[in-house]
């Protein structure tokens, strides 16, 4: 089975959001389509600007862990060694 550590941001990049899944198209739809209170439709989180793959729950899960005690550079700095315009990347997910 394969998992997802992701990173989604807002259209302005002032709010991002990370997570772990192991059904990325599924997540983005549930995010995109979340009820209002939730943290991904108050602060607008929905576009896919970075994801990583993996095999193994647990370190997926680590990863993920790991992302969310960043600092914001450090955030940026690795959402920018592959998407260095911010693109959302959800098109090339749901597509698939």
């Amino acid at each position: 089975m394969q998992y997802y550590v992701y990173i989604l941001a807002s259209n302005n990049r002032k709010t991002i959001y990370t997570g772990v899944t192991n059904d990325l198209k599924r997540r983005l739809w549930e995010h995109r389509n979340a009820a209002e209170r939730s943290f991904v439709q108050r602060y607008h989180v929905c576009n896919l600007i970075y994801y990583e793959t993996t095999t193994d729950v647990r370190a997926a899960i680590e990863r993920e862990k790991q992302i969310k005690s960043w600092s914001r550079k450090k955030k940026e700095q690795l959402i920018e060694t592959k998407n260095p315009e911010w693109d959302d990347l959800s098109f090339y997910i749901l597509e698939n």
